[in-house]
């Protein structure tokens, strides 16, 4: 006698509004992506930031010995870990995305029950889990060469946070709208380096001629850098709590672009 329950239909499992479990196992996977090659991941980025901080302390140190009151290398320290931040942070995202594109295992991500938030929010966060860390692995560095005195420790967790949930937010942007690693590249060397080097991190805008000081004041990595070294250093170039509501509003636009793309498959889904 067959048994009636063998021609029933699979039951779908219901999540509930959310799946927590998907979203929590796809952040997972971003964490332990960068996790497993962590020599290239957070060690090398900590590397290059003393390379960096060397380089400019010798070259222009004894020029500008003193910025915005303080010695010229602890100015300079806070700019470079932020700027360690947001790089990292966009290079997870954006290399997790095209290289799944390229390598055809997109749909290990689409597949799934995960909604296009719940895809966007684990994906970020990976992104901003890096970022987190080689932060905290560069300030860790960093203190054991230039005095790292903490002002204000909110405004420096706000835009750490923050910034890296920018640049994640931009480099799965990116990594969604690029079709080969020349198109991620090019978005890399004219968008995000460029912004990056002329935000102020090694330098203080008010030096600028004013049309160039008006045009560092639109760079939105100005106020993420400028807001977090007021963190540690207690003066900035800039408002901060303009800083802070440009943050806000730069990730709530980016947040929703982005979720848009993933939820309608732009790019991903043919």
């Amino acid at each position: 006698m067959r048994d009636d329950q063998s021609i029933l239909p699979p039951v779908p499992r219901s999540y509930g509004r959310v799946n927590w479990l998907g979203a929590w196992t796809l952040l997972m996977k971003e964490v332990r992506r960068f996790l497993k090659v962590y020599f290239q991941t957070i060690i090398a980025p900590v590397v290059t930031t003393l390379l960096f901080l060397s380089v400019f302390a010798l070259a222009l140190g004894p020029v500008a010995a003193q910025v915005k009151g303080v010695p010229f290398v602890q100015f300079l320290a806070p700019g470079l870990i932020m700027m360690a931040i947001v790089q990292n942070a966009f290079a997870n995202t954006s290399s997790s995305i095209i290289i799944a594109k390229v390598q055809g295992n997109i749909v290990d991500m689409l597949m799934p029950p995960l909604t296009g938030a719940e895809q966007t929010a684990a994906v970020a966060l990976g992104g901003v889990a890096r970022g987190l860390a080689v932060g905290i692995a560069v300030g860790l560095a960093m203190a054991l060469f230039v005095p790292m005195p903490v002002h204000n420790p909110a405004l420096i967790v706000y835009h750490a946070v923050m910034g890296s949930l920018m640049l994640s937010l931009l480099g799965m942007m990116g990594g969604i709208w690029a079709d080969k690693f020349d198109h991620m590249a090019a978005v890399t060397n004219f968008i995000v380096t460029p912004l990056s080097f002329l935000s102020g991190t090694f330098y203080s805008i008010d030096r600028l001629p004013p049309a160039f000081h008006t045009v560092a004041l639109a760079n939105p990595f100005f106020y993420m850098i400028d807001g977090f070294r007021a963190g540690f250093i207690g003066v900035s170039d800039g408002s901060v709590a303009l800083g802070v509501m440009a943050m806000a509003m730069a990730d709530l636009v980016l947040l929703l672009i982005t979720w848009r793309m993933l939820d309608s498959g732009y790019k991903l889904r043919s």
